[in-house]
């Protein structure tokens, strides 16, 4: 059981610090890092080599209060038809800048509401994937599905395309919740469409919930949990909500007296995370959840769990490009962001193919506190050794980490002679503590908790 002094001693309740799902953080990209940057790293993916690839629908039929992410609202097909031939030019243009024989392992679908798309749109966005990009044995193809907006015929239609795993957005089932939010999905329709996909043979579902949403109380995100392991899901990922109406102007519609401070945040993640642990799910990093079975539960067994945008993650690719407005690609020399709004999206892509904007260009010792997060992160701590060994012109400042580390944590730490790692009673520390590893190269003004 985690101790909640020693929590509020090193400023888990007032802490502002990055989720840390990439180094450096996104609000630190840089405009000069773009097109150039993405022709040079994609010449330099090497023949042979497997690749993930994402694809971002910045669209939805309603526009959810809580929602922080890069989307617009729309009532009619035809943006989203103009959208779709957009990415698909993307899509040729990269391909043609890549090895002739590089598969894909991985195939993610995120937004915004990609199931948004008609049967016949995501047929044949689906078709110029898997003409330009042969697969990888073992490959995966997952899909973000809202319940509310996902028809029959759309669904078939992925899974005709082998469809493997279904991330759905659940956020809360509690009906007040959900009105001030913006959300309103009942439990039948949700239940409807997990029945539909497992009729289809979709093999692993996984739910997005969301804990400190306005009048979210124990009592009812309890019930919202109950109601959640009916359903059986293999995977589970619940985020805290991040209340940024300075960068999501649709916040403003959710009032600030009606959120939990951050020390009830603390109770409501310690909760959920017991009735997963007591239902026979294990603990993932600091907010994902799975079956013993599933593939991401194996991979954080034998150290090979990761951390990228889409959050945890088995997916063993070191390359993930992504393609739509604001996708992020991220190459081993750095990451590349795509034109945020749609319009100079298109905009890039029509006069050139390449749509990258900004982006970030890392150095070595950004390499060498991007695998220190990533083991933080991943593993709750880290062997210092081997990271002086990976990274052998960063000796010094390991050290320095290592011992700030050691003399500010040392009663959340458990050290040995060549390792470092976070005690059970501090886990909700990892953000924390991989921000205090990694302050000096910190922006001001980081992401909210």
């Amino acid at each position: 059981m985690e101790n909640e002094a020693v929590l509020e001693k090193h400023g888990l309740f007032t802490a502002k610090v990055p989720r840390f799902t990439s180094y450096p953080p996104a609000n630190r990209f840089e405009p000069d890092t773009g097109q150039r940057h993405q022709a040079e790293w994609l010449g330099h993916i090497t023949e042979g080599s497997t690749l993930s690839l994402y694809v971002h629908i910045p669209f939805c039929k309603r526009l959810c209060y809580f929602c922080a992410c890069r989307t617009q609202g729309t009532q009619t097909l035809k943006p989203v038809e103009a959208y779709v031939d957009t990415l698909i030019k993307e899509i040729c243009v990269v391909r043609a800048q890549l090895a002739p024989d590089v598969k894909m392992a991985r195939l993610h679908f995120g937004g915004g509401t990609p199931t948004i798309l008609s049967s016949e749109l995501m047929n044949r966005l689906c078709e110029v994937l898997f003409s330009q990009f042969k697969t990888k044995r073992g490959f995966e193809f997952s899909v973000e599905i809202d319940p509310t907006d996902a028809s029959d015929a759309v669904l078939e239609t992925l899974a005709a395309w082998r469809l493997g795993r279904a991330s759905i957005g659940i956020q809360d089932f509690a009906p007040k919740v959900q009105t001030v939010i913006g959300r309103e999905q009942s439990f039948q329709q949700t239940k409807t469409v997990i029945e539909k996909l497992r009729q289809l043979g979709v093999g692993s579902i996984n739910f997005d919930l969301v804990y400190g949403l306005p009048h979210q109380t124990r009592e009812s995100l309890s019930s919202t949990l109950d109601r959640v392991l009916e359903l059986q899901p293999d995977r589970l990922a619940i985020y805290g909500y991040a209340h940024v109406p300075q960068m999501s102007k649709r916040q403003v519609m959710i009032q600030e007296d009606d959120l939990a401070d951050a020390r009830e945040r603390w109770h409501l993640a310690t909760l959920a995370r017991r009735r997963m642990i007591a239902n026979g799910m294990e603990a993932i990093g600091i907010d994902h959840f799975a079956l013993p079975q599933d593939s991401l539960a194996r991979a954080a067994r034998h150290n090979k769990l990761r951390r990228n945008f889409q959050g945890y993650t088995d997916d063993p690719c070191r390359t993930l490009i992504g393609f739509g407005a604001s996708a992020i690609s991220e190459y081993p020399e750095g990451y590349v962001q795509n034109a945020v709004s749609t319009a100079a999206y298109s905009d890039r892509v029509q006069r050139g193919g390449l749509a990258g904007h900004r982006g970030y260009a890392m150095t070595p010792e950004d390499k060498m506190r991007a695998d220190l997060i990533q083991e933080l992160m991943c593993r709750g701590g880290f062997n210092f050794r081997k990271l002086m060994s990976a990274h052998p012109f960063m000796v010094p400042q390991i050290s320095a980490i290592v011992k700030n580390l050691r003399h500010r944590f040392k009663d959340a730490l458990s050290v040995s002679k060549d390792s470092l790692h976070i005690r059970a009673e501090a886990e909700s520390l990892s953000r924390v503590i991989a921000s205090a590893a990694v302050s000096e190269s910190l922006a001001s003004g980081s992401l909210a908790i």
